[in-house]
């Protein structure tokens, strides 16, 4: 009966963690998005008025930040620096093929990102930056309003699929 209740245990645990683990997910998401924009508005405040060249600006703009956007602009910084590929687009889809993305949406903003970058004026790379803003924005948009609901249902789904998960195995 003991190795029973502890089977059933493990089931639900392990099915509640899942559970957990996504909308853990769902909020790192979220995190990264809200980080995105926080480093966008930095680094076109840098652009307007220091003009740093593109290496010191990542490198600066990635010790304003954490998780997947602190990796993702330090390794810019240092594959800019190399300087094997011929433009910042070339050298973001390297970063971005060495680096694990949270999500598919955050994949392709940073490939936005890095287009904007390093082929216009100061003007037109402003402009890139804008644009990449307007898209974190209508991507954090659903997020946000679907936050607590998304996060209740994956954990609740979680626990339930367990108990049932359970209950079919006794």
């Amino acid at each position: 009966m003991s190795i029973k209740c502890l089977g059933v245990i493990l089931v639900i645990g392990s099915c509640a963690g899942f559970g957990f683990s996504a909308a853990m997910a769902y909020e790192k998401q979220e995190k990264t998005l809200y980080q995105l924009l926080r480093v966008l508005d930095y680094m076109s405040c840098e652009l307007q008025y220091k003009l740093l060249p593109l290496p010191e600006l990542c490198r600066q703009a990635s010790r304003e930040c954490e998780g997947v956007v602190h990796r993702v602009l330090s390794a810019l910084a240092s594959e800019l620096e190399r300087q094997m590929e011929p433009d910042v687009q070339s050298c973001m889809q390297i970063v971005i093929e060495k680096i694990r993305m949270p999500s598919r949406r955050i994949r392709r903003l940073f490939l936005l990102f890095g287009r904007s970058l390093g082929k216009f004026d100061l003007a037109g790379q402003l402009r890139g930056l804008e644009e990449v803003r307007t898209a974190c924005e209508r991507e954090l948009r659903p997020l946000t309003l679907q936050k607590q609901n998304a996060i209740r249902s994956y954990r609740t789904l979680g626990i339930c699929a367990g108990i049932a998960l359970a209950i079919l195995l006794i």
